[in-house]
């Protein structure tokens, strides 16, 4: 059985606050992977974009995600475009349930607006429509790979905990 959850998703649908909360609740280790990946890098990732581009991050992203697929009772909060690398869901599934956090373009734009600086693929004149291209342009991959998906647009932090725990008992997952 599958003791790790990963959780996917488009930056500000949640995955870290709600990852933090769930590891919490279950009792699991809470893996930040873009955190992971500064620490490894010696950088931040506006800074390894700035510096080594997009390529060079995912690179480093996937040996992230090469390095915690295979732990136990873990929640891995994965960057938002981790699914664009199909290395990283097949790695993922072996030992994690994926659950796909979705939220609408509006709540995205707001839950991001105060960080534009840390977001480098938000660097756009139009912020919004910067949002829904590239939602539109991942939400196949992250529907492909979901196991469980969540919208995340009108629940705080403890509901989408608690549906999430919900979701993974009625899988005899919990």
């Amino acid at each position: 059985m599958k003791t790790s959850i990963a959780l996917i998703g488009f930056m500000g649908a949640g995955k870290t606050v709600v990852g933090e909360a769930l590891a919490q609740k279950l009792g699991k280790e809470f893996i930040e992977l873009d955190a992971l990946i500064e620490q490894r890098a010696g950088k931040t990732i506006p800074e390894i974009f700035r510096q080594d581009g997009e390529i060079a991050f995912r690179e480093r992203e996937i040996e992230a995600v090469k390095e915690v697929s295979g732990k136990k009772n873990a929640v891995i909060a994965c960057g938002g475009g981790v699914v664009l690398n199909q290395i990283n869901i097949d790695r993922l599934r072996k030992e994690s349930l994926i659950v796909y956090l979705k939220a609408s373009p509006g709540v995205i734009l707001r839950r991001t607006a105060k960080d534009e600086n840390e977001r480098p693929l938000l660097k756009a004149a139009d912020r919004a429509s910067e949002i829904r291209r590239l939602l539109q342009f991942r939400k196949p991959f992250y529907e492909r790979a979901a196991d469980i998906t969540i919208d995340t647009s009108r629940l705080d932090v403890e509901s989408v905990a608690e549906e999430i725990i919900a979701k993974l008992k009625e899988k005899g997952s919990v």
